[in-house]
């Protein structure tokens, strides 16, 4: 047969609960290292490249808006998305910063 039949256990199962826990303590150890910490560490970096921030600086938006940062403030970006027009932003919209002159011409 392709499976085999199940036995049930005698009355002296006390190793079964000690099994378990290392099953368990395994799992949340390969949800922690496979999940929990490369989030952590996007989050990281994405909070430096924030704090980078610059005028100048040409980034696009987690809406996809394409700009040159033209002001900062402490919560807010103001981009300049065309030739005299601006818009505003929170900080953590920022998804990307481009490398200096992909942007050739705001027209």
């Amino acid at each position: 047969m392709l499976i085999s039949p199940a036995w049930a256990q005698g009355a002296g199962g006390a190793g079964g609960g000690f099994e378990s826990l290392i099953l368990i303590v395994l799992m949340f150890g390969v949800l922690y290292f496979l999940m929990i910490r490369p989030q952590m560490k996007r989050a990281k970096e994405h909070k430096t490249m924030i704090e980078a921030l610059q005028k100048g600086d040409e980034v696009i938006t987690t809406g996809g808006i394409l700009g040159r940062v033209t002001k900062i403030n402490e919560n807010y970006v103001t981009l300049e998305v065309s030739n005299n027009v601006e818009i505003q932003i929170q900080r953590p919209a920022v998804q990307l910063v481009l490398p200096k002159g992909t942007i050739k011409n705001i027209q």
